[in-house]
């Protein structure tokens, strides 16, 4: 079942006067619980396309259903509320804040739901378990890796039960190790949840994890394979 669909999709910026197609006409379908990798050149469109899939970026042209809730048509508050219970997000920039502990950044998005504290908690140590981070609940973001500090980012993306996991070159700062531990986990998830998973990314260990390929090249889709 399709869980995701795009249609006609662009998205146009202006760049000296003159107008670039960052999204180029792009049809597309997301199944339920899909582990794809989009891949491309730099400058090819696959943040841009993430970053309007999570309802961060506007089209200028097109439609996007999202679990038969068409998000391009949602105002800012209405998208915000969307993104908290039905996204998580994973970027290259770990984005964790620095006076928080593992375990107060897990929690973060819970109590902006509302969640009460002692559930906030529990989740939080159970996620950061689940991570291989269990040992590291109090430890703030300087005194972890960038390999941890990426685990946090991925439990705290799945601390609202999110329907869909959208990752913008998750792995770009990471050492091979830290990628296969991730992937591993992520993979994991993706299995036992059926958590669909979305990558944009240039990392070929991620393209070898994927069930799918998505390559975007000047803002269209030029190939769309199934492992």
């Amino acid at each position: 079942m399709s869980v995701i669909e795009i249609k006609d999709l662009y998205k146009t910026y202006n760049e000296n006067s003159l107008p670039v197609n960052a999204v180029n006409g792009i049809d597309l379908s997301i199944e339920e619980g899909e582990f794809t990798a989009i891949v491309g050149p730099s400058g090819s469109g696959k943040t841009t396309l993430l970053n309007i899939l999570g309802g961060l970026d506007d089209p200028t042209k097109g439609d996007i259903m999202i679990d038969n809730v068409r998000i391009n048509t949602l105002s800012e508050s209405q998208k915000t509320d969307f993104r908290m219970k039905n996204i998580g997000f994973v970027f290259q920039a770990y984005n964790l804040i620095p006076v928080f502990t593992a375990r107060e950044n897990v929690e973060f998005i819970m109590h902006l739901q509302g969640q009460p504290k002692s559930e906030r908690t529990t989740r939080a140590k159970e996620l950061l378990k689940a991570v291989g981070l269990e040992d590291r609940v109090e430890s703030r973001p300087s005194n972890l890796s960038g390999g941890q500090q990426q685990r946090v980012a991925v439990a705290r993306a799945l601390a609202s039960r999110p329907k869909f996991i959208l990752a913008d070159e998750p792995t770009a700062n990471l050492d091979s190790k830290s990628t296969e531990n991730l992937l591993d986990i992520m993979e994991k998830l993706n299995e036992d949840e059926n958590i669909t998973f979305i990558f944009s990314t240039h990392d070929q260990r991620v393209v070898n994890k994927a069930k799918r390929i998505i390559t975007i090249e000047d803002g269209k889709v030029v190939s769309d394979v199934k492992k």
